[in-house]
This record gives structure tokens, C-alpha cells and sequence, in this order.
């Protein structure tokens, strides 16, 4: 008989609800230890980073290369004065930075960070917990988080924190939908929703090369879920002053910043375990060490799978500028949600008739073709409109007309709004001087 343990097999739904009291406070414990210290990390990498890219500093006070910065700043804002203005609902006030916080952490739970490993002689799962249903359960609390933002906007009783909520029950709304379209196709090549079932069926090959539509649609809907530049619309300092945060100080204020951290670590985790397969090793490392993707490496796998998407969103952040809100909406209802449906009927054709024994090579080939026509066919037609729509606004703003509301509409502004501006400063200057000549 060989004396060389056999590795542990992948877990699965079966490997969880087993696990002693003491093991599951440790895991939900670790996963509440490692969200805090992500977060502050994370703090402190996107202002090196961003600090870096604009030719500044960054931190370097508050401990060594001020890593204890994102520290410093928990400790003042726990010690700032706690302001709740006038006139606002107290408890609704209280309760959504709670509301914001308590899902981000909730939502980490069903992430695999590894294999079935070894404590203290129990196997069990790096992994809180999975059910058959896991995708959905961070669908829900993205949902329940939402909610923290409304309602602090609605409680504030301010109109700059009113509307920074309005526009992220709208954002969330437009854009959660399509991240769940995303998520069907890997339902589909999975066989399930569980997170640890997904994980095992990339074994050989990740999602995000066998659905990179998925995988880019994603991409983009995890950063308006976020609430991040280029789709902070929600805070908005530049027209809202600080969205739907604005009244809020001190702790409250903290949990706010805290979730947006969370829910970047969750999203990027998300990601890693639906797409990049989850905590296994690239390709070129597991084919060549037969061991990689056993015992406490693959958490080495997760975590720089799990950073690199974190600083793609730091990345961002520091080189594009926000987006107006009416290109966000555009963006998320009139793009990504008519290419998701339109994917997910191709994806599902294609398992259908391979489940049926088709040669795919063709029908491949073809609808690849026919979805390039399509989406050429759209971008010429909504190029020529917009051409057409311009003429008709140059050959008006050659005329110096200004556009009439009518009466009862909501006031929008002129669409040639500085020909119009140059037009009434000029015709302001002109009356000004002659009621300085005394002309009139």
C-alpha cells in the first residue's frame, strides 16, 4: 500500500451542514477579518495607485508607506461628532447604513476561497456555506443593499440626498438586471447555481473564455453596481454634493464607505468564481504542478485573481471621467440588456442541439455571423440617426432659433445650449448699453 495521503476530492453541496459549531464560527469569523482587512487594504492600494497614475504621492504617513492610513481614517471618523439634522426620520436615518453594511457582508459568504483542506483533523470546505441557489443569494443582497441607499436618501430629507437614491434604485435596477442575464448562460453550461458546482465544472476550461459576452457583460454591469466612477451617479459631488450620503457623519458615514468596499471585494469575487474558475490555478501553473490546485495553495489562486479585478476597478476610477446619466441608462437598457437576452437565446439553442448529438462547428460558425451582422446592422442605423438628429440641430442653430416649451412640459434645457447663451449675453450687453444711453 502507498503511504501518500490521497488528496481530498472537490467538494459539494453534500460537504457542508457537517462542520462542528467551533469551525463554523472560524469560518464566519476568517471571512469577517479578511472583508475588514480587504477593505482597508484596498483603501490604501487605490490612493498609492491613483497617486501613482496622477504623479502624486499617495499615502506614506500613518505607519510604514502609511499603510495604516485607511486605519487613521476609521478612527477619526469614529470620533467625529454624530450629527442627525432637524426634520429627518430618526429611525429610517439610523437604520439604512445598517441596511447598507449587513448584506455586503452577508453576500461573501457562498465564496469558495480553496478545495476541502484539513483543520485540527475535520475536512471541510474553504467556504462558509453553498445551497442550490448561492448565485441567487448575492443577487438578493445587492438588492437588500440597495434599499440602505434609498431609504437614506428618502430619511435625509434633502433634495440632493432624495435624488442621489432615486438615481440608485434606477442604476441598480437597469443594471442588475442584466447582470443576472449574464448569469444565465453559466447556469447553462454549469447544470447549476450552486457557487462550489461551478468552480468544479471549470475544471478544465474557464467560463470567461467559453462565454466572454458573459463575461464582458459582467464586467460592466459589476461597475454600475458598484456605484463607482465612471457610474457614481448615485453621490455625483460635482451637481449633488454627495448624493444620497450627504447628511451623514461620523459611523454612519463609515458604514456607507465601508460597504462600497465590501461590495467591491464581493463583486470581484463574484466574478473570479463564475468566470476565471474560482480558487483553481491558471493553466499554465496546474498543468505543469500536478499539486496546484490542492491543500491551502488555490487560496493564493483566489486572492490574486480576486486583487487583480479589484485594481482594474482602481484602474478605472483614475481614467475615466463620470458618464451623464442619460448615457448610463442608454448603456444599461437599450445595450447590455437586448445583447444579454440575444445571448442567452444562442447559448441555449447551442446546448440544446449538442444535447442532441449536432455537429456545433456550423451552427457556430453561422451564428457568430449572424449576430456580426446584427450588431453592424445597429451600430450604421443608430450612427445615421444620430446624424440626422445633428443636421437638424445645426441647421436650427444656424438660424439663432431657440427652442419653445410648451406649455405644461417639464423644462428642459435648448440642445444648442452655448449658441443659445452666446445669443442672450449678446442681446443682454446690447440692452444694457442702451439703457446706459439712454435709449429707452
Amino acid at each position: 500500500m502507498s503511504s501518500v495521503p490521497l488528496a481530498a476530492p472537490d467538494p459539494t453541496l453534500s460537504s457542508f451542514g457537517r462542520d462542528p459549531w467551533w469551525l463554523i464560527g472560524g469560518k464566519v469569523l476568517a471571512i469577517f477579518v479578511f472583508l475588514v482587512l480587504t477593505v482597508l487594504l484596498s483603501m490604501w492600494v487605490e490612493r498609492r495607485v491613483i497617486g501613482r497614475m496622477q504623479l502624486r504621492v499617495g499615502p506614506n504617513r500613518a505607519g510604514p508607506f502609511g499603510l495604516l492610513q485607511g486605519l487613521a481614517d476609521g478612527i477619526k471618523l469614529a470620533l467625529k461628532e454624530d450629527i442627525v439634522p432637524r426634520g429627518v426620520d430618526k429611525v429610517v436615518f439610523v437604520l439604512a447604513p445598517v441596511i447598507s453594511a449587513t448584506p455586503a457582508f452577508i453576500a461573501f459568504s457562498i465564496i469558495p476561497f480553496g478545495p476541502t483542506v484539513s483543520i485540527f483533523g475535520h475536512q471541510t470546505p474553504l467556504q462558509g456555506t453553498d445551497l442550490p441557489v448561492a448565485v441567487l443569494l448575492v443577487l438578493a443582497m445587492a438588492s437588500i443593499g440597495a434599499y440602505g441607499i434609498v431609504l437614506a436618501g428618502w430619511a435625509s430629507m434633502s433634495p440632493y440626498s432624495l435624488l442621489g437614491g432615486l438615481r440608485s434604485a434606477a442604476q441598480i435596477i437597469s443594471y442588475e438586471i442584466a447582470m443576472g442575464l449574464s448569469f444565465v448562460a453559466v447556469f447553462l453550461f454549469a447544470g447549476t447555481m450552486s457557487t462550489t458546482g461551478i468552480v468544479n465544472a471549470q475544471a478544465d476550461r474557464w467560463f470567461a473564455v467559453m462565454l466572454l459576452p458573459s463575461f464582458l457583460i459582467y464586467v460592466i454591469t459589476m461597475m454600475g453596481e458598484s456605484n463607482r466612477i465612471p457610474f457614481d451617479l448615485p453621490e455625483g459631488e460635482g451637481e449633488l454634493v454627495g448624493g444620497f450620503h450627504t447628511e451623514y457623519s461620523s459611523l454612519k458615514f463609515a458604514m456607507f464607505f465601508l460597504a462600497e468596499y465590501i461590495n467591491l471585494a464581493t463583486l470581484s469575487a463574484l466574478c473570479t468564481t463564475l468566470f476565471l474558475g474560482g480558487w483553481r490555478a491558471p493553466a499554465p501553473i496546474s498543468t505543469v504542478w500536478p499539486g496546484a490546485n490542492e491543500g491551502w495553495w488555490p487560496v493564493l489562486w483566489f486572492l490574486a485573481k480576486l486583487w487583480l479585478f479589484i485594481f482594474f476597478f482602481i484602474w478605472l476610477r483614475g481614467s475615466l471621467p463620470r458618464v451623464r446619466y442619460d448615457q448610463l441608462m442608454k448603456l444599461g437598457w437599450k445595450i447590455l440588456m437586448p445583447v444579454s437576452l440575444g445571448w442567452i437565446m444562442l447559448v441555449a439553442t447551442i446546448r440544446a442541439l449538442r444535447n442532441e448529438g449536432h455537429d456545433m462547428t456550423q451552427v457556430a460558425i453561422w451564428s457568430a455571423a449572424a449576430i456580426g451582422a446584427v450588431l453592424l446592422l445597429s451600430i450604421v442605423w443608430d450612427v445615421m440617426r444620430q446624424d440626422k438628429g445633428g443636421g437638424e440641430t445645426a441647421a436650427d442653430s444656424g438660424r439663432g432659433a431657440v427652442p419653445q416649451q410648451a406649455e405644461g412640459s417639464f423644462p428642459v434645457p435648448p440642445l444648442d445650449a452655448p449658441h443659445y447663451h452666446g445669443v442672450r449675453r449678446g442681446a443682454d450687453v446690447t440692452a444694457h448699453k442702451e439703457v446706459a444711453s439712454g435709449s429707452h
